[in-house]
């Protein structure tokens, strides 16, 4: 198993939801890129993180 902790940024608003831009680490690639997140649970967060946890 490993975890991985994924840092977002604001990128834009929507009706209904919010989209989060990733931030990678130096020199690493994005692994997930973008993220719809809907506004009644994120409310007005510029910032989110998001932690995976595979599994093998």
């Amino acid at each position: 198993m490993s975890k991985k902790v994924l840092k977002f940024e604001l990128e834009k608003e929507t009706k209904n939801s919010v989209r989060y831009k990733e931030i990678p680490d130096e020199g690493t690639a994005p692994i997930v890129g973008s993220l719809y997140i809907q506004k009644w649970f994120v409310g007005s967060s510029k910032t989110i993180a998001i932690t995976i946890d595979k599994k093998d």
